[in-house]
């Protein structure tokens, strides 16, 4: 399971460690969990329409349940190893640096799933991530934010015992540093 903040690389991360996967005797499966947020945004945009934050939660909430509960039982029925780009604690993050309320369920449902992955939660520094955000062109993240979002991505790690690994520098380094902390 990769975690992390916008621009963290855990995508072009995800597709790497599937290739080097696909090398070995165990095949690799890339599993993307979206919220559907990019999507929102471009047709409330598009429609000149401004949702709330609750109603923008509880549709990246379906979304990502929806997606996260789809990848598991793909990841159950492919065998060999799956990585997982961003799952249903991602949600939890969001909604606590939105200053949203935590939820029951939630929390309950994206401890559970997780407790039977190897997680990792890939860390750059906000200001890294910012820029590569911008170089992209594809999402739009304030700095304030992506501080926000790494400090509970970090508080997390730390109280669930989750691996924190350096994201920045060459993919194939990131790639060894996730390899290692998996085989611990």
């Amino acid at each position: 399971m990769l975690l992390g903040i916008d621009g963290s690389g855990k995508t072009t991360t995800a597709r790497v460690l599937a290739r080097a996967q696909g090398r070995s005797a165990r095949p690799g499966l890339v599993l993307r969990n979206r919220s559907g947020r990019r999507w929102l945004g471009r047709v409330s945009a598009r429609y000149g329409l401004a949702p709330s934050l609750g109603w923008t939660d509880r549709f990246e909430t379906v979304v990502r349940v929806v997606n996260v509960l789809a990848s598991e039982a793909r990841a159950r029925l492919a065998g060999g190893v799956s990585i997982m780009d961003r799952h249903l604690i991602c949600q939890v993050v969001l909604r606590r640096v939105r200053g949203l309320p935590r939820g029951r369920l939630l929390p309950k449902m994206a401890d559970g799933l997780l407790a039977a992955h190897v997680v990792v939660v890939l860390d750059v520094p906000a200001e890294v991530a910012f820029d590569r955000i911008r170089s992209r062109g594809e999402d739009i993240e304030s700095l304030p934010f992506l501080c926000a979002t790494r400090a509970v991505y970090l508080e997390l790690a730390a109280a669930h015992g989750w691996s924190v690994v350096d994201a920045t520098g060459t993919t194939e380094a990131i790639v060894s540093r996730i390899e290692s902390a998996a085989s611990r």
